[in-house]
């Protein structure tokens, strides 16, 4: 079961260790965050597989998935539920024969012809974005809006890919409501929760906001 809440991993603006992550991660999970992703850039395998056994074995103690961006073999050898892949990552495929049936692996989408390649390729849901511009992200792909998901999600629907669909990139609670009308499953979200002062209640709104819509 694919969470409608997934949370990116982000150093916080008063830290700049790449520890910071392990912070981040451990006030998502207090505050009742169970899909969290561990999304760190510019560093080697070898720097990351720590990280990712921290933070698997804090997932674990509030029994939430952990899911590795970008390092399948780390994620494998952390022990992590999954792997989520980019454009330029390995192929879904060849993750999947690495990693097994079981491992959770996403990709991501910025077109219907990427959505039409996670589906051949077997992945297990689609983060599709950017929705809107983010500071977040290098190498930005092209923002897709508010209307780009409708018709994104349309199309999908026309082509029977049946993946959920993980709306990420810039956003914000408000956003919430016309989002889901799309067609979308849930979404992803990094800064608007940990940068936020009051987290727990920032979590319950989001999660909120996700059911009822």
């Amino acid at each position: 079961m694919i969470d409608k809440l997934h949370y990116i991993s982000q150093v916080e603006h008063a830290q700049s260790s790449v520890t910071s992550h392990l912070a981040a991660i451990e006030k998502v999970l207090a505050a009742g965050g169970k899909w969290i992703q561990l999304r760190v850039k510019d560093q080697t395998e070898a720097e990351v597989l720590p990280l990712a056994i921290e933070a698997v074995a804090l997932c674990k103690k509030h029994g939430a998935k952990l899911i590795v961006n970008d390092y399948p073999l780390v994620a494998l050898k952390a022990g992590a539920d999954g792997v989520h892949l980019g454009l330029d990552d390995m192929p879904v495929a060849a993750a999947r024969a690495l990693l097994g049936a079981k491992m959770i692996i996403g990709g991501t989408a910025n077109t219907l012809a990427h959505m039409q390649l996670r589906a051949q390729e077997g992945a297990d849901y689609i983060g599709l974005g950017p929705y809107r511009f983010t500071t977040t992200k290098q190498n930005l792909s092209p923002v897709i809006g508010l209307e780009g998901y409708f018709s994104l999600i349309e199309a999908a629907r026309n082509a029977e890919i049946t993946l959920p669909v993980i709306a990420i990139g810039g956003i914000e609670l408000t956003d919430i409501p016309l989002l889901m009308q799309s067609g979308i499953h849930g979404v992803a979200i990094s800064g608007a929760l940990t940068n936020h002062p009051d987290l727990p209640t920032q979590m319950g709104l989001f999660q909120s906001q996700l059911i009822t819509n």
